[in-house]
């Protein structure tokens, strides 16, 4: 079946309240991108059937009950608690790239069940947002993520934060900011509390780094972490130029501990699936 993120929201004003609040057999009216995208592009018909997930907990499976010009309606069937979450909390620290290879490495990454991505500039990045230009892009990129959890079956898209150059992200003091700087698209979902972890110390930080002689290829402290229910874990990825000595310095001070995932230099939107991958793979 084909599946939909559904962003509700808990004003007064709008018609699409969280899916948690909506009695099974009762009807609710869709999202205008749904509407777009299930019965104008897919031409579905009444009596279809799909899933809706707002990122809140678990899926809602659904049947179209009427189709308008502009609107449609469907019945809630029933809800699962599936979420399908990666075992590990995960945040990367990404340096922005150009086009197609930022889209691959944030669509890659919520396959892989990442949490949030901090979008970061750094002294070698090759892009350097315009106020003007922030909230457009941010908002591609969250939809970009959105979108693969509609394909891969994530029922809790990770949030794609607001740009900030990597000296501030290194240097601030642990996540005690009020909120989580996201789109307005997912601006309640991040108050949930399964997000709210972002808030705190992570577990272990990792710097993808280079291949180095003399250097580690595994931080002693990642199998140990690995092992705990619940752990969580801050990636910081470079662009394609590298970090500058400076912001390795700064990324040390920060205690991110190199890590080189094999001889070969990883390309900056190959980076994080290798990473995440192996993560995976290291707490089977």
């Amino acid at each position: 079946m084909r599946r939909f993120f559904y962003a509700s929201s808990k004003t007064k004003d709008t018609p699409y309240p969280p899916l948690s609040t909506v009695a099974i057999g009762a009807s609710i009216e869709l999202t205008d991108s749904i509407v777009h995208h299930w019965c104008r592009v897919l031409r579905a018909n009444i009596g279809d059937e799909g899933v809706l997930f707002d990122g809140f907990g678990g899926e809602y499976h659904v049947q179209l009950r009427s189709i308008s010009k502009k609107h449609a309606t469907v019945a809630v069937l029933a809800h699962s608690t599936d979420e399908r979450t990666a075992p590990i909390l995960s945040q990367i620290g990404l340096v922005m790239s150009r086009g197609e290879r930022m889209d691959y490495a944030i669509q890659k990454s919520t396959e892989l069940g990442v949490t949030a991505i901090q979008l970061l500039t750094s002294h070698h990045g090759e892009v350097n947002l315009k106020p003007a230009q922030v909230e457009k892009k941010l908002a591609h990129w969250q939809q970009v993520a959105i979108a693969a959890c509609e394909q891969c079956g994530l029922n809790r898209p990770p949030l794609i934060l607001t740009p900030m150059s990597i000296t501030d992200w290194l240097t601030q003091p642990s996540r005690s900011a009020p909120h989580l700087a996201v789109s307005p698209l997912v601006a309640e979902l991040s108050q949930d509390h399964y997000y709210q972890a972002l808030q705190q110390p992570a577990d272990l930080r990792l710097q993808l780094s280079v291949p180095a002689a003399g250097q580690p290829a595994m931080p002693e402290a990642l199998l140990p972490v690995l092992r705990q229910a619940a752990p969580y874990i801050e990636l910081l990825i470079g662009p394609e130029g590298g970090l500058s000595d400076e912001e390795c310095k700064r990324a040390a001070n920060a205690d991110f501990a190199p890590w080189q995932i094999g001889a070969r230099v990883l390309r900056t939107e190959t980076a994080p699936v290798v990473a995440l991958a192996t993560l995976h793979a290291l707490t089977l």
